[in-house]
């Protein structure tokens, strides 16, 4: 049995394919799945049964559908993990991660000829498989297997610009102190490294990688293993020539860089949803018409994609405006947009029932996160934004940062979490504070037992009781900037993408790791000389990319913000990532436990 390398057996899917450069994640993802596996073992008028993992099932669910599968000529879908009843006249596709609890699944489906679940296997692995687990499949189970092969893709692409590797264990491996976790350490960097290189060739960039020097060395030590196995990936394409850098950058930077964003209350859509409101696995559940129901907030839904970067308050005014559209052409509501006279809309006009259900989706979110913003969250966002930026609504200095903490102190109705955001922004606006006025401030709150979610961030390198002072970093000036009062603070990736597009980001503070990178030109800026470009699509299939990867989560602030860097600088397209989606209060859990024991995980890969 042989086992096929992805990129030297394809072929170059990308060019084979003539994939569109301005074609989505999910879209390049997607073609490359069907090109490297369905294609791969796809016979006319024969059906097969598909298995997958965890990681699998979320990746192929990020970017297809059952409708999809089907006409591949997959006829079920079954979880590798779980008991199945054999069907032995059919042959499965395997998608899985190359783990030893996936890899062992596979082989209980054909521990002997007799035993065999499936005629046979057709196996396609996310990406490298250690040689050790592949002796093991190679002396167990050789003769059933017609394909094995890597294909290179192990992340999962979230939305159009953001992916996930969608490893969250890896923060507590990354930031933990405990000495005995080393080794778990390396072995999630390396696990890491090999994700990011595939997020690299699905777009078919070979990238000038360049990382966060301070205040840890986290973000180095991966940015030197992505450099080197891009280089062993691109060491030989399909002409035997060596592939060159591209015009594109891959920037690795530590979670600590920026701790405000994580903590802080967003007031823009999505940010605000996920954060107030129990929405798991993307799933939001609301009432209406007196029923429970679910909707899954995601890229098909064009409202949510088009309304989930806008501040509440314009999306507030937004849906009731779309909805008194639709209403209006039927004359169906006599201009009544309430949630009751648009059920019974819906009730009347089954043609238009889809675009209206979106509608009443949204509208009951949005109501459900001001009725959550209303009572408490409003007043606690104008000190936060006041503490974050270090001046008030009216562009005033805060002279006294403890006398604007207080007040959130005092409040009963604010809960711990609530409480402990908001320490936590004071202590960031100061650069750190005292033992003595931080123990003072977790007795009279009485947190004691979360006090670890305060202190912990030191772990990051964040400094929560520094030995000395330390200044703060600069930030751009954005007061000319059109905002809204509670939603004056600015994420700091938007400094550093905007600086990273304009060639203006510090060598010193970010330096390469390749020593001939590519020369880096994202702002697109031409000659006058030089034809200038016909469209916002063709400056997206030609121009550059700057490709960003957070170690240890990041917020859905920050996912805006590449989105809004793209839209204002048309050539260069930001795609960021990380090991997990961020939500203020999940982190803050992670926190407290990075100085607890923690047993060996399982997506750790065997050496």
């Amino acid at each position: 049995m042989k086992k096929l390398h992805g990129r030297r057996e394809e072929k170059r899917i990308m060019s084979s394919l003539g994939l569109d450069q301005g074609d989505s994640k999910e879209e390049v993802t997607l073609k490359e799945i069907k090109a490297a596996v369905f294609d791969d073992c796809k016979k006319e008028d024969e059906w097969k049964i598909m298995l997958l993992d965890e990681f699998t099932t979320k990746l192929l669910a990020s970017c297809c559908k059952m409708t999809d599968l089907l006409a591949e000529g997959i006829t079920v879908v079954e979880n590798i993990y779980k008991n199945r009843e054999p069907v032995r006249q059919m042959k499965a596709l395997y998608f899985i991660s190359p783990t030893s609890k996936s890899v062992d699944c596979f082989l209980r489906d054909f521990a002997s000829k007799s035993e065999n679940k499936y005629k046979a296997a057709y196996l396609y692995f996310t990406d490298f498989c250690p040689d050790s687990l592949f002796n093991k499949i190679k002396t167990s189970c050789s003769k059933s297997i017609r394909r094995c092969k890597e294909i290179n893709i192990s992340f999962i692409p979230l939305e159009s610009q953001v992916y996930t590797l969608d490893v969250p264990d890896a923060f507590y491996y990354c930031y933990s102190p405990d000495p005995s976790n080393a080794n778990g350490k390396d072995a999630i960097m390396e696990a890491m490294a090999e994700q990011i290189v595939t997020v690299c060739a699905t777009l078919d960039e070979n990238p000038g990688v360049r990382y966060k020097s301070k205040p840890l060395d986290n973000a180095s030590k991966l940015a030197q293993l992505v450099e080197k196995k891009l280089e062993n990936y691109y060491k030989i394409d399909e002409k035997s020539l060596i592939k060159g850098k591209t015009h594109s950058q891959l920037l690795i930077i530590d979670r600590g860089f920026d701790p405000v964003s994580t903590v802080l209350h967003e007031l823009t859509f999505q940010a605000m949803a996920y954060d107030l409101l129990p929405i798991e696995n993307d799933t939001y559940k609301y009432k209406t018409d007196g029923k429970e129901k679910e909707a899954v907030l995601e890229e098909d839904d064009d409202l949510w994609v088009r309304i989930r970067h806008r501040h509440i308050a314009v999306v507030l005014e937004e849906i009731p405006k779309l909805m008194k559209e639709i209403s209006s052409t039927k004359k169906a509501t006599e201009g009544k947009t309430s949630l009751s006279a648009l059920t019974q809309l819906m009730k009347k006009m089954p043609h238009f029932r889809k675009q209206i259900t979106k509608q009443v989706v949204h509208l009951n979110l949005a109501e459900d996160c001001m009725n959550k913003f209303k009572p408490n969250i409003e007043k606690l966002c104008k000190t936060e934004q006041d503490l974050a930026l270090g001046t008030d609504a009216e562009g005033q200095k805060v002279k006294d940062s403890m006398r604007v903490l207080l007040p959130v102190l005092l409040n009963k109705n604010h809960d711990n979490y609530d409480k402990i955001r908001a320490i936590l922004l004071y202590i960031f606006s100061i650069n750190g504070t005292t033992e003595e006025n931080l123990d003072r401030l977790i007795q009279n709150v009485k947190i004691e037992n979360e006090s670890d979610m305060i202190r912990n961030w030191s772990y990051l390198g964040v400094p929560i009781v520094p030995p000395s002072q330390q200044s703060k970093p600069l930030r751009k000036d954005r007061s000319a900037e059109e905002t809204f009062q509670l939603s004056r603070w600015t994420p700091f990736i938007k400094d550093i993408l905007e600086d990273a597009i304009d060639n203006r980001l510090d060598s010193k503070e970010w330096p390469y790791c390749s020593q001939c990178p590519a020369v880096w030109n994202g702002s697109g800026a031409v000659s006058a000389r030089q034809k200038p470009r016909a469209s916002y699509l063709e400056d997206r299939k030609t121009g550059s990319k700057l490709i960003v990867f957070v170690i240890g989560g990041i917020t859905y602030s920050e996912m805006r913000c590449a989105y809004e860097v793209s839209q204002a600088h048309k050539s260069c397209e930001v795609i960021i990532g990380s090991t997990h989606i961020l939500t203020p209060k999940k982190l803050l859990d992670d926190i407290k436990m990075l100085n607890k024991s923690k047993d060996k995980l399982s997506f750790i890969k065997d050496e």
